[in-house]
């Protein structure tokens, strides 16, 4: 299967999961797919609610359903939403995509608009694992 495919895949899977997504408050609704190293697709859609720290974005949504259903190996993630530009996570979700060491994000609008950017380029200075050594267990 060519990246292309793939990438239409994704966008296919993420526009569906925007359309299940809970925004009654804001009405910007996103959908997210990830994919893991054996090509499973986990989708995810933003889930808010009316005490706005408990939402949950539609990134951390497919991520925790990929590893939920046994997956830890994940390779690109894809989001989209009704926006002019391709909409981009934000800061809380690309710390659970270091995380989970995902390096290609796939950043889209619903008309098709993508861009594809590395984990570097969004959170240059991220906080991961390997900075756990030395820390108390962590040896």
């Amino acid at each position: 299967m060519t990246e292309q495919v793939k990438q239409e895949k994704l966008l296919c899977a993420a526009l569906d999961a925007r359309g299940k997504a809970y925004a009654p408050y804001s009405h910007f609704q996103v959908g997210a797919a990830v994919e893991s190293v054996g090509g499973r697709i986990y989708c995810g859609c933003n889930v808010e609610n009316a005490s706005y720290g408990l939402t949950n974005c539609a990134e951390r949504s497919a991520i925790f359903n990929a590893i939920s259903s046994g997956e830890s190996k994940l390779l690109r993630l894809l989001v989209v939403a009704d926006t002019p530009k391709p909409v981009a996570p934000c800061g809380a979700c690309l710390q659970v995509m270091r995380e989970f060491n995902i390096q290609e994000i796939i950043l889209c609008n619903i008309t098709g608009d993508c861009m594809i950017v590395g984990m570097a380029e969004l959170l240059p200075y991220g906080f991961g694992p390997e900075q756990m050594k030395g820390a108390a267990g962590n040896e």
